[in-house]
């Protein structure tokens, strides 16, 4: 007979099932399913790249109706959103890029140079979705 472990050891179970369910295409949903549709969109992490309580009790909702409908017979879609803090991220950018000394005023790149920029900086806030993943998540 195994032996249980006295502790739990996520990194033991949780990468078998992980793949298990990406094997399965767990995650994603058939475009030409005639199961009724639902989907969520799951906001981005901030411009800080920081994940809140928030964050978690946020992604722990939608993952309870994602997986609430998939018991249901539902085709669910848990997507990843885009930005929906479009005035609080070009502040934070234009902040960073004045304390940078790449400008005193937004207007001083110009608009295609602030977007490259901004573009950069989007990327390097990280994507918390893998995350969401490895703790299970159905997204």
């Amino acid at each position: 007979m195994t032996e249980i472990p006295k502790a739990y050891v996520p990194k033991a179970v949780e990468e078998k099932w992980h793949q298990f369910w990406l094997d399965r295409k767990c995650f994603t949903a058939d475009l030409h399913s005639r199961k009724p549709a639902y989907s969520i969109v799951i906001p981005p992490p901030n411009v800080t790249g920081v994940l809140t309580m928030g964050h978690v009790l946020n992604n722990t909702l939608q993952d309870i109706l994602a997986r609430k409908a998939r018991m249901e017979g539902r085709e669910v879609l848990w997507l990843p959103g885009t930005d929906h803090a479009g005035i609080a991220t070009q502040t934070a950018v234009e902040r960073a890029l004045k304390k940078e000394g790449l400008i005193k005023h937004r207007d001083d790149l110009g608009r295609r140079n602030f977007w490259r920029r901004f573009g950069s900086g989007n990327r390097k806030r990280g994507d918390h979705h893998p995350t969401i993943k490895e703790t299970g998540g159905v997204v």
